[in-house]
């Protein structure tokens, strides 16, 4: 086994000093292959060493200018610190470097979901749902953008869709609620609502969608 995939096992085992040691011997046997400084990037962004990350990542790069997976380590880099435009760019570097992978389409539709340019995410959610279809958290951040875009109709579908993997996605139930109240079908709205908070007693806007749902219901009924 080589020194790079005796580094991963130790990561994934969460043994990372060892993980380090095999990582840096690694490097040391091959200093022109950007694999290990792209798997030493990897640890130390799992370690939250942001700064020594990224001259990792830029290391890999220069030595292999189409490493993909080294732009993809600086998109998340900068996706942890905010800097949501610098880890668009990266995202989309990797993307074009041949990265297709349903994690680096949905972090790609993150930046711009953070930038509030809901539109333009939706692409990029869409094609991480066609490569990882059964991931629940990559179609949540689909529907709420759908939704956030005023795609009611469609949101729906795919909250539904969400709670198909996942019945007990509280947040996929509060959304499904929000959905169904814009569709004016308050009924279907509180039995969302309430699932939410049955799942999450201390879910907030489920409470306070719950509170003024029956407000709402009180008065047209007086009436």
């Amino acid at each position: 086994m080589d020194k790079i995939r005796q580094g991963i096992n130790k990561m994934q085992e969460q043994k990372l000093e060892e993980a380090a040691t095999f990582f840096t011997e690694a490097i040391e046997e091959n200093p022109k292959d950007s694999l290990g400084y792209i798997n030493f990037g990897n640890l130390l962004l799992h370690t939250h060493d942001y700064e020594r990350a990224i001259r990792f990542y830029q290391k890999a790069s220069e030595l292999d200018p189409n490493a993909a997976t080294a732009y993809y380590g600086l998109g998340n880099v900068y996706y942890e610190q905010s800097d949501f435009n610098k880890a668009q760019e990266n995202f989309q570097h990797a993307i074009q470097l041949g990265l297709q992978e349903a994690d680096a389409y949905f972090m790609l539709g993150l930046t711009f979901q953070q930038q509030d340019h809901h539109k333009l995410a939706l692409p990029y959610f869409q094609r991480a749902t066609e490569l990882n279809p059964n991931d629940d958290s990559i179609l949540f951040q689909y529907g709420l953008s759908l939704a956030q875009s005023e795609q009611i109709e469609t949101a729906v579908k795919v909250f539904s869709d969400v709670l198909t993997i996942n019945s007990n996605h509280s947040d996929a139930h509060y959304n499904l609620g929000v959905a169904y109240l814009f569709q004016e079908k308050p009924e279907k709205a509180f039995h969302h609502f309430e699932k939410a908070l049955t799942i999450h007693p201390e879910h907030l806007l489920a409470a306070n969608g719950k509170k003024k749902l029956e407000e709402m219901l009180q008065k047209k009924n007086k009436e």
